[in-house]
């Protein structure tokens, strides 16, 4: 299927699900699931209008993203040069390993208690809770990836004078990019739940801190609004960070979208033509004599 017609699939199957829920909160359908207490799309809608109309909105999606932004990036970059740090020294394996192990399991918005403990400000602690979600996942593709490249690539360098630095820059970061940016991928949508949950428990506007107010004052469309605001920002962020990355591995092949094709006769079933048989036999008949031909030239 070419790529521009999967478009409007994607629309319909959108369109659908809205119709479908717009549908079953209009009617007040109760079955096992309380459609009843949801507002309905038209609701939600006429709220997200209003909020637009108003500064605040622009106001907590600034701060938000600029949260976001600041601790993604310094997760990417401390991930990326840790991965990379474990994966190529045993000194820093061992020094680093069992620190990252034991606090690698421990979820990021547990870590607020410890935020607002260490930092002078709510803002930081956000930005430290939001960069330690995505520094993990990060820093573990990081390491898989260059514990995965083959010796050989190295070796041919080492071959050529090529010296530790020349190395890394020729070898280690373009063979591990992929694996790098499937980090970041996975990194960045961490990132987005533990920033908004970090703003509904100690931050000062953002979408997270908006969405909270809405649901202690029961203003349910209020809180879809601000449900729709953090996907449509986690979509937005999740494919800017694949298309970097597709932009940055063009080299890598890429796997065809849909079925290969086959040759006309496999598919077809037909039995191969009687020339083309005795072509195949009398070329395997010839090869052992041009083989004993080349070996008496070369001898």
């Amino acid at each position: 299927m070419n790529r521009f017609a999967r478009y409007p699939l994607r629309i319909a199957s959108l369109a659908v699900a809205l119709g479908l829920w717009q549908l079953l909160t209009s009617q007040d359908i109760d079955l096992w699931l309380r459609f009843s207490q949801f507002p309905t799309v038209t609701d939600v809608a006429h709220t997200f209008a209003d909020r637009l109309a108003g500064p605040d909105y622009w106001t907590d999606l600034a701060d938000s993203l600029t949260r976001i932004l600041t601790g993604f990036l310094l997760a990417a970059v401390l991930g990326v040069a840790t991965g990379v740090l474990v994966a190529r020294s045993r000194l820093a394996e061992d020094l680093l390993g069992p620190v990252l192990e034991v606090v690698r399991p421990i979820p990021a918005i547990a870590l607020v208690p410890v935020a607002i403990l260490l930092f002078p400000s709510n803002e930081q602690g956000i930005v430290f809770i939001t960069c330690t979600a995505a520094f993990f996942p990060v820093l573990v593709s990081t390491r898989h990836a260059v514990r995965a490249l083959t010796p050989v690539w190295e070796e041919a360098v080492r071959t050529m004078g090529g010296g530790r630095w020349r190395i890394l820059g020729s070898v280690v970061l373009p063979g591990a990019l992929p694996g790098v940016f499937g980090g970041l991928s996975v990194g960045i949508g961490v990132s987005w739940i533990c920033v908004i949950s970090a703003e509904m428990i100690s931050g000062q506007y953002g979408v997270g801190y908006r969405t909270w107010q809405d649901y202690t004052v029961v203003d349910y469309p209020g809180v879809f609004v601000g449900m729709v605001t953090i996907g449509v920002l986690g979509w937005l962020t999740s494919t800017a960070v694949e298309l970097l990355g597709r932009r940055l591995t063009r080299w890598l092949p890429r796997t065809a979208q849909g079925p290969t094709a086959r040759p006309k006769s496999a598919r077809s079933g037909a039995a191969p033509s009687p020339a083309a048989a005795a072509g195949r036999e009398d070329s395997t008949r010839t090869r052992p004599e041009e083989a004993r031909d080349e070996h008496l030239v070369r001898d």
